[in-house]
């Protein structure tokens, strides 16, 4: 889970990756580059305005002043003053009528009040209704009517058209035959006409006065110029950001391909898995349907690239995963998962309709190869409707695939001993089995710790030595038992094969050889007469090169002589390393303990471990004295096995020995020990106990 928790998070990592920080930083530029420029327009046109206005406005408020000391003085100072001055302007009262105007103009002339930040907000500024502006034209000429060019071109107080104003200067003056006077102007001036409103401060009256903001073109060009290679800038940076943007969006998606690639099939892999099928399960409008989570393998796929090659085994499962894929629907997905595993995600309205899609896409895979017969096992769960407590449907928030997957491989490994094509569901026996699997390794520490393991022993007994009853104990083999306060007593098979799986058999190896030294040094104490006991070491120990060390010590720390334990090895281990197998051995029979092959005869035994492992003991399976074992050949097997043991100066124990006919057999062949339900079941330590002492008198 953790690799796949990491895994996720470098998807969504590569998800995000170049795409999201380059939005954001093109937001941010934009956003600086737009306060920038309004920033410098702002300040540009705030300096136009005070440089150009400013002079126009006071001469307004210098009309202003003299009107109102006029009034102070009763309308007798300097009214000449204000009817000489040919600036446009008109007073108005409190009540909004016209007192006094100079000039043809009139209330009505006034425009919208317009913002100009270099005034106060004291201050009102209007447009002109008329539109009186001028602008440079593209052909440097500006028609109009006669009787209006002095008052359009310039103030009617200025009259001499010799006179510079605004920048437009008169060349000459040219009647065109419809009557139009047409006037040649160096265009180089923007004139823009507003009204400013100036308190008089008698009783709310107002005086409205015509200005002119002019500007040179030149000045205007300056802000333009640079407001268009600011904007050419942006423009080119948002172009630069955006190429890299789609550049890293398809970077991203040849990431993403990578990232979900298989090697071998081409295909999609296990993480494309995982995270697209928790997508299809986690969709809301799939809260209805029923998924089936399946894992196919290819059986035997070794044997297949044995005969063939790799490179044809390889390119078989590209078969596999292109008949597969094209079988399935929309939203129904498949990835090459390990080895020759593939891992599918199907929608079915039923069980029965799913088998019948499972068989028809395995009968397209097994005719692949005319030339061998090839198999296929399928293993499934099925993921159903998600309701909650009032039987509504509701999305899976919180689906496991791969937990799912577990239990299709689960129902799969059912399958092992079919070499045929099968299909096998995981049900609710296989769901308790993986439940109790779940509850022994959440509990398996605690156990320990808590010591609710114990140590039983079975009696090894010397069958020669009174073939009716046997009461010459020569031995014994330590086994754990599981008595919970919680689970009750657990036999080993219930949970020695879980702890070998998961690795805690080694800590459980441990326990046991502490234990049984232990005991057999307070039996020593107690003056008995102590036989040698055997504790079984899981092959997980042997890649451990100081194996023989850590036993040795461990006796050692109880007080225990190393000649009353006995370490059995199953007969499995020794097909792992076989040097390092042999080194252990070697040592630990170097520090005085006795080593015994466990389960002689249980897989496929090979002769060259007798051969080349220097063992003490070896014991017979239980499965030989199983069953129909009277027949010639079964007697015939289990004597060669005996008189090979002893030519190779080896003691032999017969375990799981139950009849008295299969006791006296074993006593003529010459068997060493013998150890089964015949003689003694398993028992505590008080029990066994006991045994000596009876052994002993």
């Amino acid at each position: 889970m953790a690799s796949k928790s990491k895994n996720e998070k470098t998807y969504r990592r590569i998800k995000k990756h170049h795409v999201l920080g380059t939005l954001i930083f093109l937001f941010i530029f934009c956003m600086c580059m737009g306060v920038i420029l309004t920033s410098l327009a702002k300040y540009y046109v705030e300096y136009m305005l005070d440089s150009k206005l400013g002079s126009e406005y006071k001469s307004v408020e210098l009309i202003a002043d003299v009107f109102r000391r006029s009034m102070e003085n009763e309308g007798e100072y300097s009214w000449n003053l204000i009817d000489g001055e040919d600036r446009e302007f008109f007073v108005e009262n409190g009540s909004g009528n016209i007192i006094y105007q100079n000039g043809e103009n009139t209330r009505s002339n006034i425009g919208r009040k317009v913002r100009l930040s270099m005034f106060s907000d004291e201050i009102e500024v209007y447009e002109d209704r008329e539109d009186n502006a001028i602008y440079p034209g593209s052909d440097g000429r500006l028609h109009i009517k006669p009787g209006e060019v002095l008052e359009r071109i310039v103030p009617t107080y200025m009259h001499d058209l010799d006179i510079d104003f605004h920048g437009f200067r008169k060349e000459k003056v040219v009647l065109s035959e419809e009557d139009q006077v047409s006037i040649e102007i160096i265009a180089n001036t923007i004139t823009i006409p507003l009204w400013v409103a100036i308190d008089l401060g008698n009783g709310g009256d107002k005086l409205f006065g015509k200005v002119y903001f002019s500007a040179e073109v030149k000045d205007m060009a300056f802000l333009m110029i640079f407001a268009a290679a600011l904007a050419l800038l942006l423009v080119a940076v948002q172009i630069l950001v955006l190429t890299n943007a789609i550049r890293g969006i398809v970077n991203q998606h040849r990431m993403m391909e990578i990232f979900f690639h298989d090697n071998v099939t081409n295909g999609h892999n296990w993480m494309w898995f995982l995270i697209k099928g928790e997508q299809f399960l986690k969709k809301s409008k799939s809260a209805k349907d029923t998924f089936a989570v399946l894992d196919l393998v290819f059986v035997n796929y070794r044997n297949y690239c044995v005969c063939h090659s790799v490179t044809e085994g390889e390119a078989q499962l590209k078969r596999v995963s292109r008949i597969v894929s094209g079988s399935l629907r929309k939203n129904e997905i498949c990835s090459h998962y390990a080895s020759a595993n593939f891992a599918l995600l199907m929608k079915c309205d039923d069980r029965s309709e799913l088998e019948r899609r499972i068989a028809a896409i395995i009968e397209q895979l097994e005719k692949t190869d005319d030339g061998q017969r090839i198999s296929f096992h399928v293993g499934g769960t099925l993921i159903g409707p998600s309701r909650d407590k009032n039987g509504r449907y509701v999305r899976r928030s919180q689906v496991d695939l791969e937990n799912e997957y577990n239990n299709a491989c689960a129902a799969r490994a059912t399958l092992a001993d079919n070499d045929g094509s099968a299909v096998a569901f995981f049900d609710d026996k296989m769901f308790e089995e993986q439940k109790w699997i779940d509850t022994v390794q959440a509990n398996q520490q605690k156990a320990l710790d808590s010591n609710e393991f114990v140590v039983y022993y079975q009696p090894k007994y010397d069958p020669l030595s009174d073939r009716e009853k046997g009461d010459r104990l020569k031995g014994a083999e330590a086994l754990i038992r599981w008595e919970s306060p919680e689970f009750g007593f657990v036999t080993p098979g219930r949970f020695i094969p879980i702890f070998e799986k998961n690795g805690f058999i080694t800590r459980i190896d441990h326990f046991m050889i502490k234990s049984v030294a232990r005991d057999q040094k307070r039996w020593l104490d107690q003056g008995l007469q102590c036989v040698p006991i055997s504790v079984n070491v899981s092959r997980a120990h042997f890649i451990e090169s100081d194996l023989a060390e850590q036993i040795r010590d461990m006796v050692d720390a109880e007080g225990t002589p190393h000649e009353l334990i006995e370490i059995e090895l199953t007969e499995s281990a020794f097909f792992d390393d076989k040097k390092a197998m042999i080194s252990t051995i070697t040592r630990l029979k170097e520090y005085g303990f006795t080593v015994s092959m466990d389960d002689f005869g249980s897989g496929y035994s090979s002769l060259n471990s007798l051969k080349d492992m220097p063992l003490d003991v070896l014991k017979l399976d239980a499965d030989f004295f199983r069953g129909d074992n009277t027949t010639e050949r079964g007697r015939i097997v289990v004597s060669e096995a005996i008189r090979l043991a002893k030519d190779l100066n080896m003691r032999t124990v017969a375990e799981g020995v139950e009849e008295g006919e299969q006791v006296s057999f074993l006593a003529d062949q010459g068997c060493d020990m013998i150890q089964g339900f015949y003689y003694a079941k398993p028992m505590p330590g008080n029990g066994f106990e006991e045994k000596m002492r009876m052994s002993s008198s």
